[in-house]
């Protein structure tokens, strides 16, 4: 029996139906032809590369999920992540896109903006013309998020805006910022608002690298003024601002499988081939061990994000299935790229070889979204029946 990887079968999960499956083919085919050649170069290039995400746009691969009505497909979430684990199978750079038309800010903007917004916006954030980045953090606000002190005071027929947000993904690139700002004191305060690249007031800090080889650079608010017209949601938002970003998960842990996936493939292939001592390396018993925890690894974690992305009624995944799938997915992507390191030797740990770029990548995606530590926290709570305050004395 041969093994078949379930990142590049159609049986990424427990149940696809005919189209999904015809769906998954399409975009495997397309990846392979048009997006292998150059994967490598995309990895260790910082610049975002927009024509594959015109490209991508025109095969339909961005908006997978939103309505047809918005510009998009009409999908599902399992279309998406399909998508995104199909693109990543061959070109991790390019995954990356796919998820930002899919998920993150773009989700969030999708599900609350007006339709003047979506007008404004949509047509060319879905067409791979432009993107939108997330000002969530602050230099004393990252997974306490809800300490952030960026404030929208109202002026008028405007807001001004002052504050700094950080390691926002796509800062460097973005035209659109959906930012995290405080109305009023407390939860109850906080909302969102949208800003143009390029409005007076707003700056941008030089340009930073993440270990990944990823750019950010930090947003200033400077008495930056923007009109009414342009809140996405006011005070009383937060809560569903973050059942947005629970949608984002999911992509990252498609990403995290994804690569892990790819890293995984990879070394497999170089130990079936690499002799030493005169016999494959497949045929030591040691890294047979270390195939076999890693491939029960990256199936369980696919079952859990299959899960998560498959909620009852068709509504938006729970915050526990989305923890427990992207904790799952992280842990497991990481760890297939570190043995594929492992397994590989000096050819892994080379850039000469794309399994190098996965670790570095699957790496971030622990820290990202929501960290494992935080993740962990919410499981347990929901676990336990009962919420346990971080902060110190309470």
């Amino acid at each position: 029996m041969t093994y078949k990887s379930p990142t590049r079968g159609v049986g990424v999960f427990t149940e696809l139906d005919e189209a999904q499956q015809d769906f998954a083919q399409s975009v495997r085919a397309f990846a392979r032809k048009h997006l292998a050649d150059g994967a490598l170069t995309r990895a260790h290039d910082p610049a975002f590369p927009w024509d594959v995400a015109e490209l991508l746009a025109g095969q339909g691969l961005l908006g997978l999920a939103l309505p047809e009505t918005d510009g998009g497909q009409g999908g599902s979430l399992i279309d998406a992540i399909i998508a995104i684990q199909e693109v990543g199978a061959v070109c991790p750079k390019s995954a990356d896109i796919v998820q930002a038309g899919n998920f993150g800010p773009l989700r969030t903007f999708a599900e609350y903006a007006t339709a003047d917004q979506k007008r404004r916006w949509l047509p060319g954030l879905l067409a791979g013309r432009a993107l939108i980045a997330l000002g969530m953090s602050e230099p004393e606000a990252g997974s306490a998020v809800t300490d952030l002190t960026t404030t929208a005071r109202e002026d008028g027929d405007h807001y001004v805006l002052d504050g700094t947000k950080i390691w926002s993904t796509h800062s460097v690139d973005a035209d659109l910022f959906l930012v995290y700002v405080r109305f009023g004191p407390g939860v109850g305060g906080i909302g969102s608002v949208l800003v143009e690249r390029g409005t007076p007031g707003l700056s941008h800090g030089e340009p930073s690298e993440y270990m990944s080889g990823e750019r950010w650079a930090q947003l200033y608010f400077d008495g930056c003024r923007i009109p009414k017209d342009n809140v996405l949601l006011g005070a009383g938002g937060f809560k569903k601002q973050i059942s947005g970003f629970n949608v984002e998960r999911l992509g990252n842990a498609a990403r995290s499988l994804a690569l892990g996936r790819l890293a995984f493939d990879t070394a497999r292939e170089h130990i079936l081939g690499r002799v030493q001592f005169g016999r494959p390396l497949a045929e030591f018993q040691g890294l047979q061990w270390k195939v076999a925890e890693v491939a029960v690894a990256l199936d369980s974690a696919q079952m859990l994000l299959a899960r998560a992305a498959q909620p009852a009624g068709g509504g938006l995944p729970t915050a526990y299935d989305t923890a427990v799938a992207k904790l799952a997915a992280n842990e497991a992507g990481f760890r297939a790229a570190n043995e594929a390191v492992q397994l590989m030797g000096a050819m892994g740990y080379s850039k000469e070889s794309l399994v190098e770029y996965c670790l570095r990548r699957t790496r971030g995606w622990m820290i990202a979204g929501g960290s494992l530590e935080i993740l962990k926290n919410r499981i347990a709570e929901e676990v336990l029946g009962r919420r346990f305050s971080q902060r110190s004395g309470r």
